[in-house]
């Protein structure tokens, strides 16, 4: 069983940073896929971003260009970079990982993962 753990949320202006953190223990595999999701009030789980076995990465399109995922594979941790951070970036932000290796497209859906952590809240404001 593989267990996640979020760390980094908070508060920030708009045009700030923040930097995500997910901890991966119970002998997960490196490769296995890891992604950013989040979910703002009343609305859908939306893809973030995504890491894969050989760190390529993809992004959602609202976020290309401001944030970045990484992996450091020596303490099983996936990071998540976020510059130039805007209201509407409001959102809890949850990592997941696969366990399959699915095509792209399909693992920027929330249905295709099989482990969460518990969540971490990024608020952007004024």
């Amino acid at each position: 069983q593989v267990q996640l753990t979020e760390s980094g949320g908070g508060w920030v202006q708009p045009g700030g940073s923040l930097r995500l953190s997910c901890a991966a223990s119970g002998r997960p595999d490196s490769n296995y896929p890891i992604a950013w999701f989040r979910q703002a009030p009343g609305k859908e789980r939306d893809f973030v971003a995504l890491i894969r076995r050989g760190s390529s990465t993809s992004y959602d399109n609202s976020v290309k260009g401001r944030f970045t995922i990484s992996r450091d594979r020596a303490d099983n941790t996936v990071s998540l970079q976020m510059n130039n951070l805007k209201p509407e970036d409001t959102a809890v932000y949850y990592c997941a990982a696969s366990s399959r290796n699915y095509a792209l497209s399909a693992l920027w859906s929330p249905e295709n993962y099989d482990y969460w952590g518990q969540g971490t809240q990024v608020t952007v404001s004024s």
